[in-house]
């Protein structure tokens, strides 16, 4: 295998025994995230985002397969399956990962997952209605990014 397959394995294993430490420990210095609800994180905020999900995920389970990975680039698809903290409503997130690779650490991290899909699940009705629209895409990014700052400014003080 790979050493990167065995970096991705590495941090999705971690993800499922929700060890955040290890999880951080796979990116680089200057490495970068971007999904469809957390958009331009730099390293600190990466770090911070999965710590977030994992010590306020007590339902999240996670499940990973196809990781591919090179020198320079890999691929993993991971379902996240869980309770919807904001509704309560349960979601089951398929996601697409692509990531960056430099000296052994993730340099960039994307994950990609149909909006509209995981908005009608997390959102019933309300997601059903306007998850496909560009409006609520980025009225549940500004939330996010102010649930991330939050965090992180609990953190510090």
């Amino acid at each position: 295998m790979h050493p990167n397959e065995q970096l991705i394995h590495g941090f999705y294993t971690a993800f499922q025994r929700k060890d955040y430490v290890a999880m951080q420990a796979c990116y680089a210095d200057n490495a970068t995230f971007n999904d469809e609800a957390f958009l331009n994180l730099k390293s600190a905020q990466v770090k911070a985002m999965w710590e977030m999900f994992c010590t306020r995920g007590g339902n999240l389970k996670i499940e990973f397969q196809n990781v591919k990975a090179n020198d320079h680039e890999g691929t993993a698809q991971w379902t996240a399956t869980y309770v919807f903290s904001a509704t309560g409503r349960p979601v089951v997130n398929v996601i697409q990962a692509h990531f960056l690779f430099e000296e052994g650490k993730i340099s960039q991290h994307k994950d990609r997952f149909p909006f509209y899909t995981w908005a009608r699940q997390a959102f019933g009705a309300k997601g059903l209605l306007l998850g496909w629209t560009n409006f609520f895409q980025k009225k549940v990014q500004a939330k996010a990014a102010h649930n991330l700052q939050q965090f992180m400014a609990k953190k510090k003080g």
